[in-house]
C-alpha cells in the first residue's frame, strides 16, 4: 500500500475576520434588545439565573457567550468559552455553515433542518434563543435581508420598527 497523505483544509481568515465581527455585534444587540425590547426581555426572564449560552462554529469556533446574572442583566461576555460554565451550547458543525446562516444565505430553521447544529443543553431555552436572535435580527437587518435570515418577518407596530430599533441600534454600538 502507498502512503496515505493527509489533507488539511485551509484556514479561511476572512471568513473567520467577519464571523467573529458578526458574532460580536450579536451579542452586543442581544445584550441591547434585552434592555429595549418587552418580549425579548420575557424569554430571558423566564431562563434560570446566571444563565450562560453559546453559539459559534465547530471546533475551533469563533464563538459568541451570552448570560444573564443574577440580577437578571443580559450581558455579552465575549469569545471564550472557557471562561465560562455554558448552560446552553448551540455549535454550527463547521464554520462554512456559521457563515452560511450570519451571510444570511439560510434562516435559523433551515439550519436546523438541514442538520447543521448541534444543541447540548435544554431545548426549550434553545427555541427561546432562537425566537430571541430572529427578534434581533430583525431589529438590525434591512427587511429585504431579514426576511432571508427568519422564517415569517413580524408585523410589528411603528413604535417597534423606529423608536425601539434606534434604542437597538444606539445602545449595540455604544454598549449602554
Amino acid at each position: 500500500m502507498e502512503a496515505f497523505i493527509e489533507v488539511k483544509p485551509g484556514r479561511k481568515p476572512f471568513q473567520r475576520i467577519y464571523l467573529g465581527a458578526m458574532l460580536w455585534f450579536m451579542g452586543k444587540a442581544i445584550q441591547a434588545t434585552a434592555r429595549v425590547d418587552k418580549v425579548v426581555k420575557a424569554e430571558f426572564n423566564a431562563m434560570p439565573d446566571n444563565y450562560t449560552f453559546s453559539l459559534g462554529a465547530f471546533p475551533k469556533g469563533p464563538y459568541m457567550v451570552v448570560g444573564k446574572d443574577k440580577t437578571g442583566k443580559v450581558r455579552y461576555l465575549g469569545s471564550d468559552i472557557s471562561k465560562h460554565p455554558i448552560n446552553l451550547e448551540m455549535t454550527l458543525k463547521s464554520m462554512k455553515s456559521l457563515f452560511v446562516l450570519f451571510s444570511f444565505q439560510e434562516s435559523t430553521p433551515v439550519a436546523n433542518s438541514r442538520d447543521r447544529m448541534i444543541v447540548s443543553g435544554d431545548v426549550p431555552q434553545a427555541c427561546a434563543l432562537v425566537r430571541i436572535m430572529d427578534i434581533v435580527q430583525v431589529y438590525l437587518l434591512p427587511k429585504f435581508i431579514a426576511k432571508l435570515s427568519i422564517k415569517r418577518y413580524p408585523k410589528w407596530s411603528l413604535k417597534r420598527h423606529t423608536l425601539d430599533r434606534a434604542m437597538v441600534l444606539i445602545r449595540t454600538v455604544t454598549g449602554i
